[in-house]
């Protein structure tokens, strides 16, 4: 499988998610390989970033878009990024969709809703 991309600019788009043990890490890291699946981006190891990995490095510097997927408030995701030296990405915040740490049941009906947002936020113009 080649790069994907995301049906706005055509480029390398990687999805990077929260693999945390509670209930929002696994339709955080659910959703992101959806995502993969569907080949609207390339789902890549966030441990990796925090590792420093030089390959992951390297190929998430060369990522037209990014995304984030943070299950909760800790924004693990966002913060792993941030300190790699990566700001320029977009984060999909599942406790603002209404989902709860501790609370949240993971079916699929939840991961195709999550994984649409992450769509229309993929999709979204910046300015």
């Amino acid at each position: 499988m080649g790069p994907c991309s995301c049906n706005c600019d055509g480029g390398l788009t990687l999805i990077f998610a929260c693999g945390g043990a509670a209930d929002v890490g696994e339709v955080a890291d659910r959703v992101a390989r959806k995502l993969n699946r569907d080949g609207v981006g390339k789902m890549f190891c966030i441990v990796g970033i925090g590792g420093r990995v030089s390959g992951i490095m390297e190929s998430t510097k060369a990522a037209d878009l990014i995304l984030a997927i943070d299950g909760c408030p800790l924004q693990c995701v966002r913060h792993s990024l941030e300190q790699a030296g990566f700001t320029n990405f977009r984060q999909l915040k599942l406790w603002e969709l209404g989902l709860r740490k501790g609370k949240t049941e993971v079916t699929d009906e939840i991961i195709a809703q999550v994984a649409e947002e992450a769509k229309k936020l993929l999709t979204q113009r910046t300015s």
